[in-house]
């Protein structure tokens, strides 16, 4: 019997909602060391890309695209990071994260280098709303 989409506590823990695609929930790392957003397929039981049907795969390769670009025009990214790892949170979702020659990870991988600094609620609000905005008018 097919389970109903439902956000990984984790994920719901370590991040904020930026909006909503065709295909995935958008969210936002609550980490504002590196500029750094989660896309989730809204799809049941998926743990590797390869149990996305083909369908959704394109889409997801769409809305990667999407999310890149405008995490780089927001922050003016040197570099993105796009990854799916799933080794502690094994839900599919894909990392998109922004990348400058001056983090504190460079040019290494950001996990595990730092501890996460929390964003400020009125700084993470109005980052969130210029990405929904940016994604949704895309």
């Amino acid at each position: 019997m097919a389970h109903a989409f439902a956000l990984d506590e984790r994920l719901a823990a370590d991040t904020m909602e930026v909006t909503e695609l065709e295909l995935c929930t958008v969210r936002l790392m609550n980490d504002r060391t590196y500029p750094w957003l989660i896309l989730v397929p809204r799809r049941a039981d998926c743990v590797e890309l390869i149990d996305l049907d083909p369908g959704d795969r394109a889409v997801l390769m769409e809305e990667i695209a999407l999310v890149s670009r405008i995490l780089r025009q927001e922050t003016d990214a040197e570099k993105l990071n796009v990854a799916a790892l799933g080794n502690a949170v094994p839900q599919l979702h894909i990392h998109v994260i922004a990348r400058f020659a001056d983090d504190p990870a460079w040019p290494g991988p950001v996990w595990g280098k730092t501890q996460p600094l929390p964003w400020d609620g009125l700084e993470s609000a109005d980052f969130t709303a210029r990405l929904d905005k940016a994604l949704q008018e895309s």
